[in-house]
């Protein structure tokens, strides 16, 4: 077992399940009082710093206390369950052909190097854990698959123990599991009768596209008779009120607004997407412009702060945070080394970070990291916007709903497709004109499209 283990066996402490993170907080637990359990079932689902993830069992054996209630924050290294009976050995460690792979280096600090391409989803959990903590070993009959891949497998209706894994040590991956999923239903193995689970509400739909909102989970009703009611704030809510409020306290907020004409950049869209068969949007283009402008005469902006060290730290390598709004709030799956993709590159990676936000399959490694962040709170409605920055990172872009308006150049005026952009930085590290000089050049970047097919750094 990886971290600090309790001088009574019988006890099995809550992981170390992020870099870092001190604490989690419980969803819901899956196990009760006087359950058996087998080794890597999972014992409860917790959240940590916005990613969802599975605790799984140690070893076999029987409960004998889970140590918290649903909803209650607890804090790595406290008491998590105790199992009834004697001293049991430890389970063997997983062997390496078994082990999840190690998380990446953070990206900014190899700048110089070339990306390893992402071929596949890793299927890790959040955080660093051993083989067996991971839920990387497996029994007789038992796929070999982490927490994360066995719940999309549920969510799915997929046994997956009938699952050909084709990832390393005959792992099964996401896109095993799905690829099951889209099998015909004579021949999908018939899963296992499912636990009980809480519903899962659709999510809204995210900056990739740009349908009709999809309608919210009603909120709770006030009893009848009373004129208020009141609400926990819970889960991802908790951890986005503490993001922001730290943001606001640290640091110092300015606004710039434009906007671009986009009514080239809209033809060049439609032709992308008619030779290649994919639906294309604006925000690929958008994320291309950014990563111009960071990479460039702007590299300043793309940097974050380090309060603790007085200290800013410039990056060389643009890791695009895109603000995802889903039914279980604001998340900000990361696109790493934007400034290495072209433009359908980018199109494909917002759709695949955003489904992994939307169903909490996202890792901790999907949602850390990001040095810019950019929302399109126009794939749902309005205008301009005063964006939050995601702090430590100094600025954030956020794009309104395009719009027909009138287009003036060189005593001329034509109807022309607007596009609202609002850039937010932080006065302590980035001047006024600066800013306003970097959202200038992303508004002509879009305005004269063609170059932001290529990526921007090679």
């Amino acid at each position: 077992m990886a971290g600090k283990v309790s001088s009574d066996p019988n006890v099995f402490l809550l992981p170390d399940i992020g870099e870092g993170l001190q604490e989690a907080e419980v969803i819901r637990w899956l196990v009760k009082e006087g359950d058996r359990v087998e080794e890597n079932q999972a014992l409860a689902e917790v959240q940590t710093d916005k990613a969802l993830t599975e605790i799984p069992s140690p070893r076999t054996g029987v409960i004998a206390r889970v140590h918290g209630v649903d909803g209650q924050v607890m804090k790595v290294h406290e008491p998590f369950v105790s199992y009834a009976g004697g001293v049991h050995a430890p389970a063997a460690p997983a062997s390496p052909r078994a082990s999840a792979p190690a998380p990446a280096a953070a990206a900014h600090a190899e700048a110089d190097a070339d990306p390893a391409p992402r071929t596949e989803d890793a299927g890790t959990v959040v955080g660093k854990m051993s083989g067996e903590l991971a839920g990387m070993s497996a029994a007789p009959g038992r796929a070999l698959a982490t927490p994360a891949v066995r719940r999309l497998a549920r969510d799915l209706a997929v046994n997956i123990d009938s699952v050909p894994g084709t990832g390393i040590g005959g792992r099964v991956t996401e896109k095993d599991v799905r690829s099951a999923a889209s099998a015909p239903p004579e021949t999908r193995a018939t899963p296992p009768a499912p636990r009980p689970a809480a519903p899962v509400s659709s999510a809204a739909p995210t900056s990739a596209a740009r349908p009709v909102p999809a309608a919210r989970p009603a909120p709770a009703p006030i009893p009848a008779g009373q004129d208020t009611s009141r609400v926990p704030i819970r889960d991802v809510r908790r951890v986005i009120a503490s993001r922001l409020r730290q943001s606001v306290d640290r640091a110092v907020h300015f606004t710039v607004m434009d906007e671009a004409d986009v009514s080239a950049l809209d033809a060049l869209r439609r032709k992308l997407a008619s030779a290649s068969g994919e639906k294309v949007s604006f925000l690929p283009f958008v994320c291309q412009a950014v990563c111009r402008v960071l990479s460039g005469a702007f590299s300043a902006i793309n940097a974050t702060v380090d309060d603790d060290r007085n200290e800013i730290v410039l990056h060389r390598s643009v890791h695009l945070g895109i603000a995802t709004d889903t039914d279980n709030g604001l998340m900000v799956p990361v696109i790493r080394d934007a400034d290495r993709l072209g433009v359908l590159e980018v199109s494909r990676q917002i759709s695949a970070i955003a489904e992994a936000a939307r169903n909490r399959t996202a890792s901790r490694d999907q949602l850390a990291g990001s040095t810019f962040t950019i929302s399109n709170v126009g794939s749902h409605a309005g205008r301009f916007a005063t964006p939050i920055i995601n702090y430590p990172e100094v600025g954030i872009l956020a794009v309104g709903r395009t719009r027909e308006g009138m287009v003036t150049r060189d005593g001329w005026f034509r109807v022309g497709q607007l596009m609202p952009l609002s850039l937010a930085c932080d006065h302590r590290v980035v001047d006024g004109a600066t800013g306003a000089l970097a959202l200038a050049e992303i508004v002509r970047l879009l305005q004269s499209p063609d170059q932001l097919l290529a990526p921007a750094r090679q």
